[in-house]
């Protein structure tokens, strides 16, 4: 699967909903649960970061829930991407973006998102073939006034910016022609899903779902 059909699939996931939520999770047997309380509040695509012992086993409980699009995030690596494939993930995304990633995902028709935030690291990931892409760290690189100014000179990139967006500066990414969706952890909170809240976290969803988008 060539770069340009990966960000095909990926921007049409984008496409989708305002949040993406990013999720860790430490409980697998939490999983399906959280999944459908997600879902349901209009939130159909999620990613779950490998960052935590249970992922894998998560992502696989949450790819058999209806409605759902569940992808890998934190996947730095082949062997990342191909565990993630192998448990279910539709899609990956990454914080960066490497030649042996790249060349992973596509041998394994893995649609990746990459990451990139500098104009250096945006034209590298275009000149690979990618035109929907992860800004990350979001607010840390220089926020929404960063990716503005990246509009005028790469009119044809797209984001999902994440990392360190919240409900108070949302609407200041999704207001940008060049920001599809973007990625959160506010919506699932640890407290709510060890209690399984799973209305609260619906009802968060809810208010992402809603969010205005440009």
């Amino acid at each position: 699967m060539t770069p340009d059909i990966q960000s095909q699939k990926t921007r049409a996931l984008c496409q989708l909903a305002p949040v993406i939520p990013v999720i860790v999770i430490k409980d697998a047997s939490k999983a399906a649960d959280l999944a459908r309380a997600l879902v349901s509040g209009g939130l159909p695509v999620l990613e779950v970061t490998l960052r935590s012992d249970a992922a894998l086993d998560a992502i696989r409980e949450m790819s058999a829930i209806e409605g759902g699009h569940v992808g890998a995030g934190t996947v730095l690596t082949p062997d990342d991407a191909k565990r993630a494939k192998d448990a279910g993930a539709e899609f990956a995304v990454s914080p960066g973006a490497t030649g042996k990633l790249i060349l992973a995902c596509a041998e394994l028709e893995l649609p990746l998102l990459p990451g990139a935030v500098t104009a250096s690291e945006v034209m590298r990931a275009a000149d690979a073939g990618f035109d929907m892409l992860k800004f990350f760290p979001a607010e840390a690189s220089g926020g929404a006034p960063t990716l503005k100014s990246l509009a005028g000179p790469l009119p044809n990139i797209s984001f999902c910016p994440t990392g360190g967006v919240s409900p108070s500066n949302a609407n200041d990414y999704l207001s940008l022609p060049n920001v599809i969706c973007v990625g959160g952890s506010w919506i699932v909170s640890d407290a709510d899903m060890a209690a399984g809240n799973w209305q609260a976290i619906t009802d968060r969803a809810r208010l992402a779902a809603d969010l205005p988008r440009s």
